[in-house]
């Protein structure tokens, strides 16, 4: 299953990190839907009922778009049917957030839908899951394979997207030939960032009984959980891997429903990382949410005020500053207080690319 995601970027990040290709194989930006940017907000830790992007074709919303053409909408999370008679869509019964597979045909929420060709993709930096303990669950940050690449003088590597060689099974850094970047450029889609997760979502367009404004929620898609993802759960999205997957699945007008579905299947070369417990309160929303850390490690407990101002004392003044002056003589400098400059404000930029920069070693994610 699938309860819990991350989306940082901002928009215009977003935009660029969700081109896609067209039916002639062109790579295109895909524009947001009007008034949506302004409705998204990133998170580190979405759960349902928020607002998500997703990407679907720009025929569901302008009859006269071509098929192939997408943009990017801000949707609400646990599919509402069209046909729900309630004037509240809170008063739903049952939870449709996720759904299986294997029942997308026997269920009327999900099937009217994907007969309409109501397909969509929700981008993600990944999703979170727990792997059931004896006395808790631990959360685990689960996402797309990252490389780096050095970055400008002076500046941290950053990571491009890295995709699975069709021929050699192997994983390594995406490539275009010259025409092919060019394309890029122009169309603005020059992103070496973080890349997404591409997961298989269904979508439907909900009206209230006596009127008002539409409400457009979608689901995720869950199949069985691949061989390197077992140990945490049984379950995982559908994610689509690679640029023409994700042609297909959205492309309805070339894409039939029942030959769409051979694109759900468990996807083997997502990678993971364990995370702290501060991901299971939806409320906790920070760059904590997707830090690495290490299991059975014991939490220091958390420090008082008197300990705070002696960490503030210590690291405030030079060993020798500290023998002359005494505690009570150091003032504190502006910037030193957590959220300043410096080395403080370094430790909470809020980008998951640090963990690949900082993390040490031990706490480098798996893929197995």
């Amino acid at each position: 299953m699938c309860g819990r995601t991350a989306c940082t970027l901002a928009p215009q990040e977003l935009s660029r990190a969700a081109c896609y290709r067209d039916r002639a194989g062109r790579r295109r930006r895909p524009e947001w839907r009007a008034g949506d940017p302004d409705q998204y907000r990133p998170s580190y830790n979405k759960s349902p009922q928020s607002l998500s992007p997703v990407l679907l074709s720009r025929r569901h919303l302008d009859k006269d778009a071509p098929v192939d053409e997408c943009v990017v909408a801000a949707m609400r999370w646990g599919l509402v049917p069209a046909w729900f008679q309630e004037s509240d869509p809170q008063k739903m019964q049952y939870s449709t957030s996720n759904c299986r597979s294997e029942s997308l045909l026997q269920k009327k929420s999900y099937k009217e839908p994907l007969l309409k060709g109501q397909r969509c993709v929700v981008l993600a930096d990944g999703f979170y899951e727990w792997q059931r303990q004896k006395r808790e669950k631990q959360p685990f940050f689960i996402y797309f394979p990252q490389s780096r690449t050095p970055g400008p003088a002076g500046a941290p590597d950053t990571p491009i997207a890295v995709s699975l060689d069709p021929e050699t099974h192997t994983v390594g850094p995406n490539s275009f030939d010259t025409q092919d970047n060019q394309t890029m450029e122009q169309e603005g889609c020059e992103w070496t960032g973080w890349r997404l997760l591409t997961l298989a979502g269904l979508f439907d367009c909900w009206s209230p009984p006596g009127g008002g404004t539409s409400l457009y929620t979608y689901t995720i898609i869950t199949v069985e959980a691949s061989q390197n993802l077992q140990s945490i759960h049984d379950r995982m999205p559908a994610v689509l891997d690679g640029e023409e997957e994700v042609r297909r699945w959205l492309d309805f007008g070339e894409i039939r429903s029942l030959e769409a579905l051979s694109l759900l299947r468990p996807n083997n070369t997502l990678t993971f990382h364990p995370v702290s417990t501060l991901v299971n309160n939806s409320r906790n929303n920070s760059p904590e949410c997707v830090q690495p850390v290490e299991v059975g490690v014991k939490k220091a407990p958390p420090p008082s005020a008197s300990s705070k101002a002696m960490m503030t004392w210590l690291q405030s003044a030079s060993p020798q500053k500290r023998k002359e002056q005494g505690p009570l003589a150091e003032r504190e400098k502006p910037g030193e207080r957590g959220g300043g400059t410096g080395a403080a404000s370094a430790s909470g930029r809020g980008t998951l690319q640090n963990w690949l920069i900082r993390t040490e070693p031990s706490k480098k994610a798996r893929t197995g």
